[in-house]
């Protein structure tokens, strides 16, 4: 039933963004998950999420804007290639790198838009003059076209330079990386207590360090002006072990006293720490790591080696001629690691291409306070990492499968020229044919590099809402009404998208922002191939259907607030709770009042009261999902619909909707009350939960009332009053069933006598029929079952 369904509004046009809607637009910047693989059970149950803001937002009177996007550049597009076609791209041309991704795509993208469409998500976009597509690709050209056209207004504005500055190196994937691409690790090692001496003395100083391989950079030996083990070194020379360089000696506080021996040896790019030193210092460093993560030149007979060998070589060395006299284990050394590869980063200098960032932190901060974030703790750490930048950002990189660098260098004077705006270049491709406006050269030579993958990403925003494409459409419909994300990516997608479209726009370019936790395993772990505690989503849905899985992804909590823990009984169980509306709408669909039967109504207080509890759960939807909380209302509405509803109301008017029993006859005009109530009950919580239980709620819509559910207007509050008090109801109601079970009798046995509160007066004759009760007396908040 359900793959019929979505192929129906697969196929209904009704569903596409109409530009021309009169309606207010609600725009949903979708993130576009990396199409390296299939989507996994995180990206199905975030972007079912979405979908419930899309079918909630439809039916409250918007035209949704609400595409999928494929990220289709950048690191882990390549990453994939290489390990599923078992290739180095360093060691293969450009052309073939590419044909390998674009292999990769063609696999991987099919099935991942398969999982999205059996999950029961429709999305919903458009391509002004073109054929309708609910899907955008960042490697498409046009797509790319804008990310090269947004870099050309950024370096018109100023604010894009190049600098041969030192950067973060993935040696494993040979390329820059920035530093919200680093993650920290503690990995172990080893303190290797080496021997430098005073030269003219031969003195002994002991000095530890965890990179003996980079003793060829060292340009200076500190220790702490309060260490009074070491004055008598201040001024002197040290010699180094291995290379016999001469290098200074002095006080400064960065040595700590109680770290190693107390001193250090101060290496041009062995850390963050030694980088800004020699800055300070003005001392001119010596790189001594080649971009393959190999040793160079400057490191003598260590040059060609990996690392770890170089490592391993000198300290064999130091070992043979006693300049080496301890190595501790350390259990915990902080090493900076490339979020990408896993690979440990080296520091190099490299020329890049550099964004302005630093000069705009307090506009930043300005702008993380002024979005609306969902969840407090991910405004504070959006607020947190703007307070860590310290450098521009880097945003080429030297790899492949990415938007091109739009740049040319003129061949005689190296003047940079740019490409035209609006049409997808590539200069490793393409030839540039014009003059150099400043030697009037002709011979142009391309620049090899690409985009970082966030510069890319960072435009997506502005994309789906037509930026430069459609002027006056984005005019009028920006900003985005919608930032969904997870919280990983804040220190990436969500800033870099609000510095760069801030700097492109002077704006801020979406109202809010959601913000969601993680699906983790039944444990809480993080689910992982490798742990074999991850559940594929395909599978998942091969077996359950989308109705169980969305409606977990409701019941399960707010997930921007809590981790979700998933498993495929936790799901399986979710689509339980589903049963009661199933039940009581094939119930309900044995009813129906003709035109005249509907003109004649007597509701009773039993059905105001009904109505009225339906009521209040139409405004606690209302209210919980404009603020994106689908939890909180659909767990009163799946209680209402099991307990008030089925369980109490239900019960007590079925006999007067059947109104075939003597003894207990209404009226018509009181029969179809009843009638109507349920139906009137039922439609407004299918209604309400269409965004959520889509397909089955579609279904059962489609048969009682013969409309499609999410087409309809979202339900209205009103404020209906009854004298019925509904807990004093459900008590008494309790009390009867239970007083049944002790007395050993079945729901349908005579009970004697009861006492009931006042407040249940009006039903009296519903209440005896529904319980078989042939006494019935009414106190003032009296409970009580006095006979059998």
């Amino acid at each position: 039933m359900e793959l019929t369904i979505f192929e129906e509004w697969k196929n209904d046009s009704e569903y596409n963004f109409n530009e021309n809607s009169q309606k207010p637009v609600f725009s949903i910047d979708t993130p576009p998950p990396y199409i390296n693989s299939p989507i996994h059970i995180g990206h199905a149950a975030t972007y079912t999420i979405m979908d419930f803001i899309a079918r909630y937002k439809r039916m409250r009177g918007h035209e949704v804007l609400f595409p999928l996007g494929l990220d289709q550049n950048g690191l882990p597009i390549e990453i994939s290639a290489e390990k599923k076609f078992k290739v180095d791209f360093t060691k293969i041309t450009r052309e073939e790198a590419i044909n390998y991704c674009r292999k990769l795509l063609d696999e991987t993208t099919a099935q991942s838009i398969d999982s999205f469409f059996k999950c029961g998500i429709r999305f919903s976009s458009w391509e002004k003059g073109e054929k309708i597509s609910n899907i955008y690709e960042t490697d498409s050209p046009s797509y790319r076209a804008l990310t090269q056209s947004t870099f050309i207004d950024l370096w018109n504005k100023g604010l894009i330079y190049e600098a041969d500055k030192v950067v973060n190196w993935d040696p494993k994937l040979q390329t820059t990386v920035s530093d919200s691409e680093i993650i920290y690790e503690d990995r172990p090692g080893f303190f290797h207590d080496i021997v430098f001496k005073i030269k003219d003395t031969n003195e002994e100083v002991i000095i530890g360090t965890t990179r003996p391989e980079l003793v060829c950079t060292c340009g200076m030996v500190i220790f702490n002006p309060k260490d009074e083990r070491y004055q008598h070194l201040e001024g002197k020379t040290l010699i180094t072990p291995y290379f016999n360089k001469e290098v200074p000696c002095k006080s400064h506080p960065s040595a700590e006293i109680d770290k190693g021996t107390g001193i250090m040896m101060m290496c041009s790019y062995g850390d963050l720490t030694d980088i800004r030193f020699f800055i300070e210092q003005g001392l001119e460093g010596k790189v001594a790591i080649n971009k393959d993560g190999t040793l160079n030149e400057n490191a003598g007979d260590l040059s060609g080696m990996k690392i770890k060998d170089a490592r391993e070589k000198i300290v064999e060395e130091l070992k043979e001629k006693n300049l080496l006299k301890n190595m501790t284990p350390t259990k915990a050394h902080r090493t900076p690691i490339s979020e990408r590869s896993g690979a440990a980063i080296e520091f190099i200098q490299m020329p890049e291409l550099y964004l302005k960032q630093v000069q705009f932190k307090e506009k930043m901060k300005e702008i993380a306070n002024t979005i609306n974030i969902t969840n407090p703790v991910a405004r504070q750490l959006l607020l947190d990492w703007i307070d860590t930048v310290s450098i521009d950002w880097p945003i080429t990189r030297r790899r492949y499968y990415a938007t091109e660098v739009p740049l040319w260098y003129c061949e005689n004077c190296k003047e940079p020229v740019l490409a035209k705006k609006g049409v997808y270049v590539q200069p490793w491709r393409e030839e540039y044919i014009g003059t150099c406006k400043k030697c009037n050269g002709k011979k142009f030579v391309s620049d090899p590099r690409v985009f970082d993958t966030w510069f890319d990403s960072s435009i997506s925003p502005l994309y789906i809402l037509g930026y430069e494409r459609y002027p006056n459409f984005f005019k009028k419909n920006k900003p985005c009404s919608l930032r969904p994300q997870g919280k990983e990516i804040i220190r990436t997608w969500l800033y870099y998208t609000l510095l760069k479209d801030y700097l492109l726009t002077g704006e801020i370019i979406f109202k809010d922002a959601w913000i969601h936790q993680h699906i983790v395993d039944e444990k809480g772990y993080k689910m992982s191939k490798s742990k074999g505690n991850g559940i594929d989503p395909h599978d998942l849905l091969e077996k359950v259907g989308a109705s169980p899985f969305r409606i977990w992804c409701a019941l399960e909590g707010n997930l921007d607030k809590n981790d979700f823990r998933c498993s495929f009984q936790r799901i399986q169980n979710s689509g339980k709770v589903l049963d009661k509306l199933w039940n009581v709408s094939k119930f309900v669909s044995m009813f129906e009042l003709t035109k005249e039967e509907e003109q004649n109504i007597e509701l009773m207080e039993i059905d105001k009261w009904v109505l009225g509890e339906a009521n209040k759960i139409v405004k606690e939807t209302t209210e919980g999902f404009d603020k994106y909380d689908f939890h909180n209302p659909t767990v009163s509405a799946i209680n209402f619909i099991r307990d008030d509803f089925a369980s109490h109301y239900l019960e007590i008017v079925k006999r007067r909707a059947y109104n075939n029993d003597e003894k207990t006859k209404f009226s018509d005009a009181q029969r179809n009350a009843a009638v109507k109530t349920l139906r009137d009950v039922l439609k407004i919580m299918l209604e309400i939960l269409a965004p959520l239980n889509a397909a089955m709620n579609y279904f059962l819509y489609k048969e009682l009332f013969n409309k499609d559910v999410h087409k309809q207007n979202w339900p209205t509050f009103k404020n209906i009053e009854s004298t019925i008090n509904g807990n004093e109801l459900i008590e008494f109601d309790s009390a009867i069933w239970k007083a049944k079970k002790d007395f050993n009798l079945s729901l349908k046995d005579e009970i004697k006598k009861a006492i009931a509160p006042e407040s249940l007066k009006s039903i009296e004759k519903e209440l005896k029929a529904t319980h078989n009760i042939t006494d019935l007396e009414f106190f003032e908040n009296k409970i009580e079952v006095i006979a059998k």
